[in-house]
């Protein structure tokens, strides 16, 4: 059976430094930091990767982050991977559970989580199954 989770989030993202990897002013790495509240009560940190393109508005990215915390009451890690591409101002973007990273009473955790930008503030909408339960 579905759950679905709700609630709102505060993102810090911080580029990092150039490497020599990514020498094209075009491509980026930034570190990304969240606060969770509501269902899913969590912080994380991951790892993003970009890239921006001479038209205005259309840009790409990737990430990886690793949750720590609580949903739904249970306690665990799990990851989230993102994948993200701007057409000339039109978002869009997918964000799901990778396969078996659930850890503690998060095991078995799998979905994907809709993120909503209104008016600078960040929420979140986490449609998830929980293997082996049976909410």
């Amino acid at each position: 059976m579905s759950n679905l989770a709700s609630g709102t989030f505060e993102v810090k993202i911080v580029p990092q430094t150039p490497d020599g990897i990514f020498e094209d002013a075009t491509l980026g790495r930034l570190t990304i930091d969240k606060q969770f509240r509501g269902d899913l009560e969590a912080t994380s940190k991951g790892q993003m990767l970009s890239a921006l393109t001479s038209v205005k508005a259309s840009a790409g990215y990737v990430a990886m982050e690793r949750v720590t915390g609580t949903l739904g009451g249970r306690s665990g890690t799990f990851v989230l991977q993102h994948t993200g591409t701007m057409n000339r101002g039109e978002p869009r973007q997918s964000v799901t559970v990778v396969p078996d990273s659930g850890s503690g009473q998060l095991e078995g955790l799998a979905g994907t989580m809709t993120i909503k930008i209104e008016g600078g503030k960040h929420s979140y909408e986490f449609d998830y199954t929980l293997a082996g339960t049976s909410e």
